[in-house]
């Protein structure tokens, strides 16, 4: 194939490759088949910062690695979209099966190790950390139950640490009065600081070796491998493996999957616990 013309800009069939190898490499994201979106989601950005084509954007991306471009590819190439309560029979396993296993487990250290594994802008780790709360109630300070919350992307993290949103959907009025505060002047509910605190957020590329002071108890990792192919994916899946406490529990999204792992047994849909 020749250079093609999206939008008035061209991506040749080398600079492809080389965008395709450079994601690859560096975020695992496999868009070795998305030719089409990288130049429909790319082109009119790339044009407002002054470029004329794809060579010269792909030519200072590569020599500099500047990280306003690289946020510009992720941010553009993946969808940061998430919601509270996502997938919410995941947060009722947590709450039902491995909270009450947890807590006798950790009698002794009562500190719980729990991670959110691409949390984009925020609902899922603050999710969890309301589970948390409700699930120990008068007994939650007693308890080191701090949720780590990682991302790639600079601007989903500053929007996960604001911990500001539009009115929760689907979640239970008492929780909203418990958990946000209302702010008048934008419209939008904050989450309470006794919550906001519980959440430490951080920048962390899941291709990295994983070196966290704890190992895991629970690792929370949905909507992030449908952009891995199965190698990146299982190489990520073993760095789990080796970061988790034995007997712990991985919660992948329901559109995702382990492929044929012998590390992790399917315990519930979506749900994986170490061997």
């Amino acid at each position: 194939m020749g250079d093609i013309l999206f939008n008035n800009m061209e991506i040749s069939d080398e600079d492809f490759k080389r965008m395709v190898n450079f994601l690859q490499k560096e975020y695992g994201i496999d868009l070795s088949k998305k030719r089409q979106l990288i130049s429909s989601r790319l082109s009119h950005s790339l044009r407002t910062l002054g470029y004329e084509n794809f060579h010269a954007f792909l030519e200072h991306l590569l020599t500099k690695k500047d990280s306003s471009d690289i946020e510009l590819l992720i941010n553009k190439l993946t969808t940061n979209y998430t919601f509270f309560l996502r997938e919410k029979d995941h947060f009722s396993y947590l709450q039902n099966t491995v909270l009450p296993q947890l807590v006798r487990r950790h009698q002794g250290n009562r500190v719980l190790s729990i991670w959110s594994a691409g949390c984009s802008s925020g609902e899922e780790p603050y999710t969890l950390s309301i589970y948390l709360k409700e699930f120990f109630g008068a007994e939650a300070s007693k308890w080191d139950t701090r949720v780590l919350a990682t991302d790639i992307s600079q601007q989903a993290l500053a929007k996960a640490q604001a911990g500001l949103y539009k009115k929760p959907a689907d979640m239970p009025q008492e929780w909203i009065n418990r958990y946000f505060k209302p702010d008048a002047a934008s419209g939008m509910y904050s989450v309470v600081p006794k919550i906001k605190s519980n959440v430490i957020f951080r920048t962390f590329n899941l291709m990295d070796p994983i070196q966290f002071r704890l190992k895991f108890d629970v690792i929370f990792c949905r909507n992030v491998m449908i952009y891995f192919n199965a190698e990146t994916r299982d190489a990520l899946v073993k760095r789990f493996y080796d970061a988790m406490l034995p007997s712990s529990y991985l919660f992948i999204s329901h559109s995702e999957s382990l492929g044929q792992t012998p590390l992790f047994r399917m315990v519930a849909p979506a749900v994986y616990q170490k061997k």
